[in-house]
């Protein structure tokens, strides 16, 4: 053999050996490339101007317990409510500072994710789906709440998680912050020479769930967003059950968005229309068999407990040489109202 096939044999098998390599690091490593747990409050003292806000800890049919607000409007009676799923990074107290404008005279419920703030665990997307329907059902158990009327609100990451509960669960309406196609898309473009496909657990296929949403979805797209394209959001547009909108927040970035003021008003007026209109037939119905049928529900725990437990934190910062499926900037302050 001749120098010259010798040198392409030896580059070739480093090739090979490279591939290989960096197979194998995504393949063990994919929990980091997908989530990016944040540990810190974003909001250290968090409090809704337009709600009572008081912090739960509740425990989930595993046993792991999971940390958020409740947020009950002032005016009193059974008003429509709110759960929130978050973001790839997002640690979720700044939703408590953000409620009143976000979601006037309604409950929210804003819980971290397993791993993310003082939510003890580890993420993982069949968990952060058991978890959101237990929530869900939750929710629906408070006196405050008119369980016909409950939105499932989702950014980003989070996106996936609400498309899949409000398929679970009779979800009165459904917000869709920067929404995907599906994980393992974005994943295949970032990481196009592996078999992506063969390796990646955590995939959020929310195309897959779309067609068979029953609730009326508004979808809000960054105007510049370089971690969810436009395309992988078409796709999913194109699949969804009840489409009601589809816009873009002017000046916004896939990071920004939620903070921003057009956003917040986009979503309110979005879900006050949609709480005012008459519930139709399907969803009433479909609430009240849901009522009537028993169910697991998560378990509250006094918060002064939870205060003095140590919060499992895992950390599963992705490495420099690793590439996040959705990157994660730091995210931006947003000034107290």
């Amino acid at each position: 053999m001749d120098t010259s096939k010798k040198m392409a044999a030896g580059i070739t098998g480093f090739a090979s050996m490279l591939w290989l390599g960096l197979t194998a690091a995504v393949a063990a490593n994919q929990r980091r490339l997908v989530f990016n747990p944040t540990l810190e409050r974003e909001v250290q003292h968090p409090r809704s101007s337009g709600h009572r806000t008081r912090p739960v800890v509740l425990r989930a049919k595993d046993g792991t317990r999971l940390c958020g607000w409740l947020m009950t409007p002032t005016i009193p009676g059974p008003r429509p409510a709110v759960l929130y799923f978050g973001g790839r990074s997002e640690e979720v107290s700044w939703v408590v500072r953000d409620a009143g404008k976000l979601f006037p005279n309604m409950t929210v419920l804003a819980m971290n994710y397993r791993g993310y703030g003082e939510s003890q665990g580890i993420p993982a997307e069949i968990h952060m789906i058991e978890d959101g329907c237990l929530l869900f059902d939750w929710l629906a158990t408070r006196g405050q709440v008119d369980a016909r009327r409950i939105a499932v609100v989702g950014r980003s990451l989070g996106s996936g998680v609400a498309v899949q509960v409000a398929k679970e669960r009779p979800a009165h309406s459904v917000v869709l912050i920067t929404p995907y196609d599906s994980i393992l898309a974005i994943a295949k473009r970032r990481f196009r020479v592996m078999p992506i496909e063969y390796m990646l657990r955590h995939r959020f296929e929310s195309i897959k769930h779309a067609p068979a949403l029953k609730a009326p979805t508004y979808v809000l797209r960054a105007a510049s967003d370089d971690v969810v394209p436009h395309a992988n959001t078409d796709l999913l547009v194109a699949k969804l059950g009840r489409l009601v909108a589809d816009d873009t927040v002017p000046d916004s970035d896939h990071m920004n968005i939620p903070y921003l003021d057009a956003t917040q008003d986009m979503i309110a007026g979005f879900l006050t229309r949609q709480f005012s209109q008459p519930l139709d037939a399907a969803t009433a119905a479909a609430a009240d068999q849901k009522a009537e049928a028993p169910a697991t529900v998560l378990t509250e725990e006094p918060v002064i407990a939870a205060a003095s437990a140590v919060p499992i934190t895992v950390s599963v910062t992705p490495p420099a040489a690793n590439t996040p499926i959705l990157p994660s900037p730091d995210l931006p302050e947003k000034a107290s109202a």
